[in-house]
């Protein structure tokens, strides 16, 4: 296909998503886009997003109607300099199809799978096939899909895991220690059990201090530690949105705890509070979460900090946080000091790593090089 031309397509986020509505355009035809730019506003069954532009050129083409839904991968848009004939553009659209589904028929079908470990049986994702080797953790009450805008483009880069934490997602619930050091053990179990010697721990919110606990527990096995929204750097916490959690039983409880997540509260979908739900109602995690919340953040606090002891430790820490997180306070980035790298992104709240998603990758791939 013609490499002057680069086409803006229905994303793949996720390990299920295979369609997604166009809900509106952010730059008209004719605008200059430069990498980062967000272009279109893209929902899906779990979360609404944007696509951002990996490239300088010209938006000449808009072809993705608001309101319309389109399978992974249609073509949505095209970005070429101004010196590209129209004709060439037209050839290019008429092409893309074909080539499209030829792509989509060589492509394995993305799969989770499990494993068993001393915390029990866990789910997890493997991507990529790099040298360098990342695991991501995701907070309280997640899962690996709170990956869904990270783990592809990291895997360019790295071999890259995502797993469900004990108590989540689709691993088992039961929850023996409830405790950072207990989890931080479900982490190196996990890791034993896939022979992952030594890895870049990629964490947030409660996921973050479990990777800062784990920096200091087993040293030798962790490369560097991202800490994204964390948990375990300052004793404030928003009780609300944790006890909320833990309580909400209906559509009507929870959609307010959950728009606490972002910085714009319309990210939050039907079809992710439906999922969420789901989540609660299977035996085992409303024990699960119960206990977690007890252990880590009784009485409206964190009981369990990490932050004196990393800044003292020897390991590569790199600190990121949404500038209007509502759960945890963006003032805890600083708590490392001058041992970390830091940046506050404006324009996110707590789920930082799917609302600036790009600028977030482009951290932690330049922070684990």
């Amino acid at each position: 296909m013609n490499e002057r031309i680069k086409p803006v397509v229905m994303p793949k986020w996720g390990l299920s998503m295979s369609e997604g509505k166009v809900t509106g355009w952010l730059k008209p035809a004719g605008s200059p886009i430069a990498p980062g730019d967000e272009i279109v506003e893209v929902e899906t069954d779990k979360i609404a997003g944007v696509v951002e532009a990996h490239e300088t050129g010209t938006l000449r083409r808009v072809i993705g109607e608001p309101d319309t839904v389109y399978p992974v991968k249609a073509l949505l848009g095209i970005i070429a300099d101004d010196a590209v004939p129209d004709a060439e553009i037209d050839a290019y659209v008429a092409e893309y199809a074909t080539q499209a589904a030829a792509e989509a028929a060589q492509e394995e079908a993305p799969r989770t799978h499990f494993i068993d470990t001393p915390a029990g049986r866990l789910r997890y994702a493997k991507r990529g096939e790099g040298a360098t080797t990342v695991v991501l953790i995701h907070g309280f009450g997640g899962d690996l899909d709170n990956w869904l805008f990270n783990i592809d483009a990291l895997a360019e880069s790295a071999t890259v895991y995502a797993l469900d934490l004990p108590g989540h997602g689709q691993s088992d619930k039961k929850l023996d220690d409830p405790s950072l050091r207990g989890l931080s053990a479900a982490l190196l179990g996990f890791m034993d059990a896939l022979g992952i010697d030594r890895a870049h721990l990629v964490g947030h919110s409660m996921g973050g201090a479990i990777a800062g606990r784990t920096a200091l527990d087993a040293p030798s096995r962790v490369a560097s530690v991202t800490l994204i929204g964390s948990a375990g750097l300052g004793d404030e916490i928003n009780a609300g949105y944790t006890d909320g959690f833990v309580q909400a039983s209906s559509r009507r409880d929870l959609k307010p705890v959950l728009e606490q997540l972002f910085d714009d509260p319309d990210t939050v979908t039907r079809q992710l509070i439906d999922d969420l739900l789901k989540y609660k109602r299977l035996d085992g995690v409303a024990e699960a979460l119960t206990a977690l919340s007890a252990s880590l953040f009784a009485g409206g606090r964190q009981a369990e900090l990490v932050a004196e002891a990393l800044a003292a430790s020897d390991v590569p820490a790199l600190v990121v946080f949404g500038a209007s997180d509502k759960v945890i306070p963006p003032a805890h980035a600083q708590a490392l000091g001058a041992r970390a790298s830091v940046e506050v992104i404006e324009g996110a709240g707590h789920m930082v790593q799917m609302e600036k998603a790009g600028r977030v990758n482009e951290l932690i791939l330049a922070h684990i090089a």
